[in-house]
């Protein structure tokens, strides 16, 4: 954060411990008539008034009061609510709060300084199919492989406490509590404090734009929300109404406190561009201020990558330029275009892109919608993002939006051949982006990844049943929808880590390994070092991407047609890589003949320029 951005100061809400037994208690509740702490220690409940303050916060402090402690707000003399600063909620979202010490947990990462955002290879993974035990814990456990597979940090899936043990973490409704289930405040720290002795970085998912509709009482508290703006998930927060000062210090403050307590490196905002705020300051601009000045504090990264549909770049630009300021931000056009080429699908959103024209485009020139038309939503979409810095795109081939929002969930490895899938991996780790990879495509899992849920309304349930029914009706796709509620859709949705070991598995995760070798010792395919230049035949459907200058030069190459293509070279080049190569389940390398390159069918190859 540069010295002329305003300074984030965010009050102290929830209860903070301060030394010697004693914790002090801060709400803001100007809705309530009366506002007392139902705080239980041992056997004994007793009921102690709150202190008015300034602008509707109410305060005391208490003496005795041991980490994990329980507690209510009761409000108007007849309703116990938990705090909305819970840091702990191990009897669910229905239940009390638990004081929490966040400087008893001892950390060994000292030394650690995050990694910058032209390294990562984010690893998208989700905490409750993950692992057998289905905790943080569970991801300890797989931190090895992740790190020899070559990734560079992993990205959780929400985390704040949701109704009960399956979810996909979209529906929380406590952004200040760690999921239970999980293991809590000191899973999270575990796992956070294991990851960087591994070398890797942690980033969080964290919902700003709704919370979930189960166990949401903050209403009853505050005008946390607007009755002017709806999100497609309910209400959105008050951002710019009377009273939204407290609710953007609630949401900054969120957003810091993961990178103060947790140690995280970064958090992703999900669809930040459904978050309505019309104040002079977005608050995307103000949290992501925060994150930088916790960062510092620390003297280690802390970034904020934003997912956008609006294909805004406003999102990553500097502030100084009328920018938000975030890190990088999530990207679909280059998802689509490339799941289009390879599988066909015209329906839904899928019917603004076919053939390889908009994989070239959005190579190129970060955006295949970029101001243009848009048949899907007939209108223009979009603007051009000219000079921002390719390292400020994140981009995937599958992730857990684009596998578990299909009607059955499929993964890629359901929908096209090995050689496809080899195909996109490479589109994926040689394109100019920071890439992510989603929990098990390095070994071409095919477990679907399906939309679970654990709500306790019968209603709720079959509210949501129906509206996954009502979302699949314009992509058109066949067969029934595995039921939400249900638990085996939450287990089919594990991936298994055995199939890694069987032989065509293995030879698949051997190319992403040396894929992912080739991006950490070629300097030309780091992000963010230069404009890409791309060519490509639309009817021949194969596309060339250069990247670097002098005899570093790289070339790669891809072949997106069913059968065999030729493409022109201009210059020596030698073969570093083909992914039809044996070791890789392929029937054979690509081959070069003087002026051509000569690609198998569905395939990519690697070209280095020979020295002068």
């Amino acid at each position: 954060m540069t010295n002329d951005q305003p300074q984030v100061t965010v009050p102290l809400r929830g209860a903070t411990p301060l030394g010697d037994g004693a914790v002090h208690f801060s709400v803001w509740a100007p809705k309530p008539r009366t506002i007392e702490l139902r705080l239980r220690r041992g056997t004994r409940t007793e009921s102690l008034p709150l202190e008015p303050r300034e602008r509707g916060v109410h305060e005391i402090s208490v003496n005795d009061v041991p980490p994990g402690a329980v507690y209510f707000y009761r409000l108007d003399g007849e309703r116990d609510r938990p705090d909305p600063v819970s840091r702990w909620r191990p009897e669910g979202v229905h239940g009390p709060t638990r004081v929490v010490d966040p400087t008893a947990f001892r950390w060994a990462d000292a030394g650690w300084a995050g990694v910058a955002t032209a390294d990562l290879v984010i690893y998208e993974l989700h905490v409750g199919t993950f692992s057998p035990a289905g905790t943080f814990d569970g991801v300890i456990e797989r931190l090895p492989a992740i790190r020899e597979l070559g990734a560079t940090a992993i990205e959780l899936m929400p985390v704040a406490e949701f109704p009960g043990g399956r979810n996909w973490g979209y529906d929380g409704v406590s952004v200040y509590a760690v999921q239970s289930s999980y293991g809590g405040p000191e899973g999270l720290r575990r796992l956070v404090n294991a990851a960087h002795g591994a070398g890797l970085s942690v980033l969080l998912d964290v919902v700003y734009n709704h919370l979930g509709p189960e166990g949401n009482y903050l209403a009853e508290f505050a005008p946390y929300f607007s009755d002017r703006y709806r999100t497609l998930w309910g209400e959105g927060f008050n951002l710019d109404g009377a009273g939204s000062d407290a609710v953007r210090d609630y949401i900054a403050g969120n957003a810091a406190y993961w990178i103060r307590e947790y140690h995280l490196d970064g958090l992703r905002l999900d669809a930040a561009d459904r978050i309505v705020d019309l104040s002079a300051r977005h608050i995307v601009e103000e949290l992501t201020a925060a994150v930088h000045a916790e960062g510092e504090a620390a003297g280690r990264r802390a970034l904020v990558i934003a997912e956008i549909d609006s294909n805004d770049p406003r999102y990553v630009r500097d502030p100084r330029a009328g920018g938000y300021g975030c890190d990088a931000h999530w990207s679909d056009d280059f998802h689509h275009a490339v799941h289009v080429a390879l599988t066909g699908e015209r329906t839904g959103y899928y019917s603004d892109f076919g053939g390889i024209g908009p994989v070239a485009k959005a190579l190129g020139e970060r955006y295949v919608h970029d101001g243009g038309y848009s048949p899907y939503r007939d209108r223009r979409h979009g603007r051009p993002a000219p000079g921002v810095p390719t390292d400020r795109f994140v981009v995937a081939v599958q992730n857990h939006d684009q596998i578990g929002n299909r009607a059955a969930g499929e993964r890629l490895a359901a929908l096209v051949e090995a050689a496809g899938q080899r195909l996109a991996a490479a589109m994926l780790l040689l394109s100019p982006y920071v890439p992510l990879l989603f929990m098990g495509e390095e070994h071409g899992e095919t477990n679907p990844f399906q939309y679970f849920v654990s709500h306790g309304d019968p209603e709720l349930v079959e509210a949501v049943r129906a509206g996954r029914r009502r979302e699949f009706a314009a992509f058109g796709w066949a067969g029934e929808v595995p039921d939400p509620q249900a638990v085996s859709t939450f287990e089919a949705s594990r991936p298994s880590w055995e199939r890694a070991l069987e032989p065509r598995h293995a030879r698949h995760l051997a190319l992403y390994r040396d894929l992912l070798r080739l991006r950490r010792e070629e300097p030309a395919l780091s992000p963010g070092t230069g404009d890409p230049a791309v060519r490509h035949d639309q009817r021949a459907e194969w596309l060339a991407l250069s990247r670097g200058s002098g005899d570093r030069r790289l070339l790669a190459l891809f072949n997106f047609a069913k059968a065999a293509r030729s493409i022109p070279l201009d210059g020596n080049w030698h073969l570093v890589l083909s992914t039809e190569n044996p070791a890789y389940g392929g029937d054979g390398d690509a081959t070069l003949d003087g002026r051509q390159a000569h690609l198998p069918a569905r395939s990519a190859a690697l070209l280095r320029v020979e020295a002068a």
